[in-house]
């Protein structure tokens, strides 16, 4: 038998696409090329359990690398073709919609721009990679004749017969100069283990076994020890911590979709909006990322999904915009929904030692997902101060809003209190610890979207910073500051005012004056910084808008206390100022004092930087020197 013919393909430009352009890594040409072989096995199993064949072998591929002839082969037990079907899957490229395609991608005017479809060109990808390619196949029919085909990358073939013995086929490509690095045994074995770890048929390069064959998502959950989870993770992700917990999908209504999700350990370096769970279809890798399969706020999670219902185009990129897309994402979100909500019913404290680690997915998924936000929102919680023995945990104190604000009903209704630093805002937190007022934590990158979203949601609601503003219950109202001196006609509140002003010489500086409540007057601080909230929220937006960093606002408030006894004898040191050459040491010691006073209520707000810190040394050493120099 010999024959030659011309591949049926309707355009020339077919070739030049699927060589240069169809696929995004050369890498791929080894996936198709197994995937096809594994089909192929698939195939022969299939007429056999159907009785139209007593043809058995030992399912494998083995793949053999030829350095001297240059030359990569991947053989495998299956089905084999006949010559008439080596013409009509092969040759007839037409038959898929080349034409179209081509159409498609001349009139796409970018050459690297993935096209929409579904034409069956996997094999052509060899030749992104070979200069040549021979297919030695035979098939498991009765009598079949083995036959050899052979394209050096044109639109012409040859056709003869082959000495190939076995039922089956094997494919061999003499690799281009620029793709020598595919002779190289440990460049296969990476892209056997990346493309086709998980593929069902042991693939074999020198006799050794090199896909794991087995995915752990094909069991039943049930079926599945805790180790056997961490282990796969292991594997998946090697040298990071173990996991929080997992989540185990297998159905098969209204779509096909198994995998395994894992709740990774939040660092400083995972990047939220990166993919890092790996798509498969039907054991077949396809993507490191399933950017377009998962809801963006489930991006940090790791693991594997393998779904045959995910539209796939020709180079297995999948498609955006499917409508089944968008229900497999609303089927992964209520699934992790439904792990969370379960875990906090069944094991609260193990929920809450995960908190800080998936606080993040939680409060992005409710901003993004009114679906997940009805099925988490009664499970949100928020560290808090309360001493509440409802509230107490082995993690610390958490509370739901809801469970907040019934708690606090009676004394400030529908106004929550919160931090978003405790450690550099403990100066505020404790003022309203010390006068029964709750305090939650807000302290994620993303909480300020976090309490504009909740406070749409809860419209009656009003959230403070406990650096916002003083509330009347902190405040000593009945303090003596507000009498007024004959001797003056000023108040103590006026009086401090003017020293302040004068001292810090800073015109848009607010300066207040209160008596701030404390048990011990000397332990409440001198002073505060207040930065109002509406227009503090104000700049972080606008800092955000224009991708910068947020400033610190000149226009803040410094709240004197004026029930502090430093007070007193700032007072004192003004009124009892002694002129020497036309200057006052005690009005130099006062300033020093004022200034350093704003310092420390600064440094309760804010890091100070090089010049800033600097600055701030001079002065308390210079304030140091004039107190010892009075002693």
């Amino acid at each position: 038998m010999h024959e030659q013919g011309t591949i049926s393909i309707h355009t020339e430009n077919i070739f030049p696409i699927i060589k240069k352009a169809l696929y995004s890594e050369r890498d791929i040409f080894l996936r198709e090329l197994i995937s096809n072989a594994v089909d192929a096995i698939s195939k022969l199993k299939m007429v056999s359990y159907a009785g139209e064949t007593t043809h058995s072998a030992d399912p494998e591929i083995v793949v053999t690398i030829d350095k001297e002839k240059k030359t990569l082969a991947i053989a495998d037990t299956g089905i084999g073709m006949t010559a008439d079907e080596v013409k009509k899957y092969i040759n007839q490229v037409a038959f898929s919609s080349a034409q179209e395609f081509a159409t498609k991608y001349a009139s796409s005017g970018t050459g690297d721009q993935q096209i929409i479809g579904n034409f069956g060109l996997g094999f052509y990808s060899s030749f992104m990679v070979a200069s040549n390619v021979e297919i030695d196949t035979r098939s498991y029919k009765e009598g079949a004749d083995a036959v050899h085909w052979s394209c050096d990358g044109s639109t012409t073939f040859t056709l003869d017969s082959s000495d190939h013995t076995n039922v089956g086929t094997t494919i061999t490509l003499t690799l281009q100069e620029d793709a020598e690095e595919y002779l190289e045994e440990a460049s296969i074995k990476r892209m056997i283990r990346n493309y086709c770890d998980f593929m069902p048929v042991p693939i074999k390069l020198n006799d050794e076994v090199i896909n794991k064959q087995t995915a752990l998502w094909d069991k039943s959950p049930k079926s599945v020890t805790n180790e056997e989870y961490l282990e796969f993770y292991r594997y998946l992700y090697p040298y990071q911590d173990d996991p929080l917990f997992w989540i185990h999908l297998n159905t098969d209504y209204p779509f096909v979709i198994k995998g395994i999700l894992y709740f990774p350990k939040m660092k400083a370096d995972i990047d939220p909006n990166r993919g890092q769970i790996k798509l498969f279809c039907n054991h077949v890798f396809v993507s490191d990322n399933c950017d377009d399969v998962i809801p963006k706020f489930l991006m940090p999670l790791r693991g594997a999904i393998d779904s045959t219902d995910i539209p796939l185009n020709v180079s297995r990129s999948f498609l955006q915009g499917d409508p089944k897309v968008r229900k497999i994402q609303d089927f992964i979100a209520k699934k992790v929904g439904d792990r969370l909500t379960s875990l906090y019913s069944d094991s609260r404290e193990e929920f809450l030692k995960c908190w800080q680690d998936i606080s993040i997915f939680m409060k992005f998924g409710s901003m993004n997902s009114d679906k997940f936000y009805q099925q988490v929102k009664e499970i949100l919680v928020y560290p808090t101060t309360s001493e509440d023995e409802k509230v107490k945990s082995e993690s610390g104190h958490y509370t739901t809003l809801q469970e907040y604000l019934e708690r606090n009903k009676a004394e400030h209704e529908n106004q929550v209190f919160y931090t978003s630093d405790p450690v550099a805002q403990g100066t505020y937190v404790e003022l309203h610890k010390n006068q029964g007022l709750e305090v939650l934590t807000f302290d994620s990158f993303i909480d300020s979207h976090f309490i504009n979203f909740l406070e749409r949601e809860f419209k009656d609601i009003k959230f403070s910073r406990v650096d916002a503003e003083i509330d009347d219950r902190l405040v000593d109202k009945e303090s003596k500051t507000e009498i007024v001196d004959p001797k003056t006609n000023k108040t103590k509140s006026d009086h401090l005012q003017d020293i302040f002003r004068a001292a810090l010489n800073k015109p848009k500086l607010t300066i207040r004056t209160e008596a701030i409540k404390a048990e011990d007057a000397a332990s409440a601080p001198p002073a505060i910084i207040l930065l109002p909230e509406f227009a503090r929220r104000m700049q972080e937006m606008t800092a955000l808008m224009q991708q910068g960093t947020v400033s610190f606002p000149e226009d803040h408030v410094l709240l004197v206390n004026t029930s502090h006894p430093l007070m007193e004898k700032l007072i004192e040191l003004d009124a009892n100022q002694i002129l020497i050459d036309g200057k006052s040491e005690t009005a130099d010691l006062a300033n020093l004092i004022c200034t350093h006073v704003y310092d420390l209520a600064l440094m309760a707000q804010k890091s100070f930087d090089a010049d800033s810190m600097k600055g701030f040394l001079q002065r308390s050493n210079q304030l140091l020197t004039k107190l010892t120099s009075k002693i």
